[in-house]
């Protein structure tokens, strides 16, 4: 049966908060990673969109704030931000959204009670609400083959459950090329101090044996504004002979998150890191060398969102996937949205959490779950204004693709 305008902020609405969702890109690890199992409200106080926020006032220097201990500065964080002034800011509101989903009646008075609350749940009960509350099938970890501390982890536990799944994270062999070799030699492979074909092929071995470990989805790296495909680097030479090659070979996708100008600010810690526009041109040149690979792709400047809508028109092995970070607030998360549904249709991948503390999923998907149903609402509005006839399967199709289908496709699950 035909879906009449009026009817659709309901079916539409009903529809996205039911849909089941893949989460493509988190910093989250499973329960049984101890203390890199982020959750509770000092791990969502302390995250570091609220540590900047809460040193802008200046109340406290980032030196004294960094010598507190986790709960001070969550206490430290409340006051600022929650008792001294109304939580208007995204991050804030965030926190709310978490609290209230719990059945938390949050009042600036109100801080021990939250603490309490989070104190009763076990890790394993935790997750379970969480995934249970943010309709989530699974989310994709990043996983660091260069930080030893998570690595101590990888396991057949570390992938037993399939609700946590990962990505293999490669930043040092682009971003700082001559430690990873250094890393590397040190862990019995003969990498450099050059690059060479022996070089190339100790890499690629290096990234099997961390791929054997926890079956990565895709590669991943971060990278700066200045990223350019085969620009003459060491780092050029390591993504065209060594990672290419090895998605290619395992034929899984390479993720690149584009943009981020590292520590502008080193007194915020991980909040002392800005963005910059990149070269799209360069990015539809790699996508033009290897049609036979499948490459997801998110930009940090607001600035780069045409151009890249404009490169996913051109190249099918380039898949959209999220508003990353400082774009995940929600008026660009509407504008970008609506854009790329203008642009792309629905073969693209609308959102990811990025969520680096377990509760976060929880507001990432309810906030920009409301969003992408809005955008769907006026999209369909308008089709249906030109005679189209458009059914409530015909929309439980778009919306199933935009929260999981597109996702596995790309990642050829």
């Amino acid at each position: 049966m035909q879906v009449q305008v009026n009817e659709l902020p309901k079916i539409v609405g009903d529809l996205v908060r039911e849909a089941r969702v893949v989460d493509l890109h988190t910093h989250l690890y499973p329960p049984m990673c101890k203390e890199l199992f982020l959750r509770g409200i000092d791990d969502l106080l302390t995250y570091h969109y609220l540590l900047v926020e809460t040193l802008r006032y200046g109340r406290i220097t980032p030196e004294a704030f960094f010598a507190l201990s986790k709960e001070k500065q969550a206490d430290e964080v409340w006051k600022t931000l929650f008792v001294d002034h109304s939580p208007v800011s995204e991050a804030c509101r965030g926190v709310l959204t978490v609290l209230k989903a719990y059945g938390i009646d949050a009042a600036p008075n109100s801080l021990d009670e939250i603490r309490d609350f989070f104190k009763t749940l076990s890790p394993e009960e935790h997750a379970d609400r969480v995934f249970a509350a943010a309709n989530l099938d699974y989310v994709v970890m990043t996983n660091d083959a260069f930080d030893q501390v998570e690595t101590a982890y990888w396991g057949p536990d570390f992938i037993k459950d399939k609700r946590f799944r990962a990505a293999l994270r490669i930043d040092p062999l682009l971003n700082t090329p001559d430690a990873a070799m250094k890393f590397m030699r040190e862990k019995g492979y003969n990498t450099g101090p050059k690059m060479s074909a022996e070089t190339a092929a100790e890499m690629r071995r290096f990234l099997a044996d961390n791929a054997d470990q926890i079956e990565p989805l895709y590669l991943a790296a971060s990278l700066p504004p200045t990223f350019r495909w085969k620009d003459g680097t060491v780092s050029g030479q390591i993504m065209e002979e060594a990672i290419v090659p090895f998605c290619k070979e395992r034929n899984i996708p390479l993720a690149l998150m584009i943009g981020v100008r590292k520590l502008v600010n080193p007194e915020m810690r991980l909040g002392g890191d800005s963005l910059g526009r990149c070269c799209v041109a360069s990015l539809e040149q790699m996508c033009l060398e290897n049609p036979d690979m499948r490459f997801l792709i998110t930009l940090l400047s607001r600035e780069n969102q045409h151009e890249l809508c404009v490169a996913a028109r051109k190249f099918p092995n380039l898949k959209i996937f999220g508003c990353w970070w400082f774009l995940n607030n929600p008026s660009l998360v509407r504008e970008i949205t609506e854009m790329r549904m203008e642009m792309l249709g629905v073969s693209f991948i609308p959102q990811h959490s990025d969520a680096r503390v377990l509760d976060q999923l929880i507001y990432k998907w309810a906030h920009s779950k409301e969003i992408i149903a809005d955008v769907l609402v006026d999209n369909y509005s308008k089709l249906l204004e030109t005679g189209w006839s458009l059914t409530k399967e015909d929309i439980k199709r778009d919306i199933d693709l935009l929260f999981s289908g597109n996702a596995n496709e790309a990642l050829g699950l």
